[in-house]
């Protein structure tokens, strides 16, 4: 199987699957001399990981991460330093239950991808979906925790502004409550209604979609390019690989289709300082696929998670018709772990289109 790499000069390939021994990735690019802890790194796994409240899958991970190569322990005991080389990252699995896929081993899950990768490979991993299966997202964030650090003054943050039909008020949008529930959400209002309705959904063994937001600040003017390497492609790209999403949009997105150009055009006057003062970011801080300086706004669509609990009509890999209930540990919505993943996907692409604007001009921005 190819096509387990992403990024130019930040190159990011996985490895591993859900049920075997263990994953992680190799960070090809990263620039000498970046420096970080682990403590710093697993932060950000913690984020992701799963068994953290009753809305998420209740499989026991602790995803800690080791390093295994491309850097060296700075004097002071705790901070490591890449070298250049390639940094290598493992993260074990240790709570698998193999015995939990035996029944589906020869049927294929509707809204999974076991019969597109059947079609393709002729064999596959039913074992909870291999490589497909959003396990593996674990060393992308991993991956994103570096990234983080090679762009100066880079902030990337997610948050969940949408699960089902129930939205948050963005009047509310307070930063500070994102870690303070178990849904990232920056409404503090919208908590307990997304508590209520995310019980309902998994007492019925349903699951339901959302939207996630992922923002970049302090991402310096002037990088991508206009053709085929714009900056929001990439990111449009990056998100798009995350397992279950269906839809990514830049800035206003879709809604720029409901407004005149009056409305969409976002304004300039010049600062006191010298630099531009735009009035609004319709953009998403981007412009004909590169950088303005403000920040970077994505949002992407998450489908319901496939396994359910409720009868399905399927087949099997026999030609059979078959009814089926997906059994195991799953999330009744998946988005909201998504959210550092979209965090780290966004970071890793700002990172390598950094790395590869300072290639090209010869300037640190």
């Amino acid at each position: 199987m190819s096509h387990n790499t992403f990024g130019h000069l930040f190159r990011v390939t996985t490895w591993g699957e859900s049920h075997g021994p263990a994953l992680g990735c190799v960070i090809d690019g990263c620039p000498p001399g970046i420096r970080f802890t682990l403590p710093e790194l697993q932060a950000w796994l913690d984020k992701r990981k799963p068994g953290q409240s009753r809305f998420v899958t209740q499989r026991r991970e602790d995803d800690l991460v080791k390093v295994l190569s491309g850097v060296m322990l700075d004097a002071d005991g705790e901070t490591l330093i890449t070298t250049g080389t390639p940094v290598s990252m493992m993260i074990e699995n240790t709570d698998q239950r193999s015995k939990d896929y035996s029944e589906i081993a020869k049927s294929y899950r509707p809204g999974h991808a076991d019969y597109t990768y059947d079609v393709k490979y002729g064999i596959r991993d039913y074992r909870g979906g291999g490589r497909s299966s959003a396990r593996e997202t674990a060393a992308r964030v991993a991956a994103g925790g570096l990234a983080r650090k090679v762009v100066p003054g880079l902030l990337v943050r997610g948050a969940l502004v949408q699960i089902g039909k129930h939205k948050i008020n963005r009047n509310n949008w307070d930063w500070n409550e994102v870690g303070n529930n178990p849904f990232f959400c920056p409404d503090p209002a919208m908590v307990p209604v997304w508590e209520g309705y995310l019980d309902s959904i998994r007492k019925a063994g349903s699951s339901v979609g959302a939207v996630v937001e992922v923002i970049a600040e302090g991402v310096p003017a002037g990088i991508g390019a206009p053709i085929y390497a714009k900056l929001d492609q990439d990111i449009a790209s990056s998100l798009m690989s995350i397992n279950a999403v269906k839809g990514v949009e830049i800035g206003n997105g879709f809604g720029a289709a409901e407004i005149t150009g009056e409305e969409n055009a976002d304004e300039m006057r010049m600062g006191n300082d010298g630099n531009p003062i735009f009035l609004s970011n319709h953009a998403g801080g981007i412009l004909g696929g590169i950088s303005t300086g403000q920040p970077v706004i994505a949002r992407f669509a998450i489908k319901p998670t496939s396994s359910i609990l409720t009868e399905r009509q399927s087949i099997d890999s026999d030609g059979k018709n078959v009814d089926i209930r997906t059994k195991g540990r799953h999330d009744p919505c998946v988005g909201i772990r998504a959210v550092p993943i979209g965090e780290a996907m966004l970071a890793c692409t700002i990172a390598d289109h950094y790395l590869r604007d300072r290639g090209q001009t010869g300037r640190l921005k």
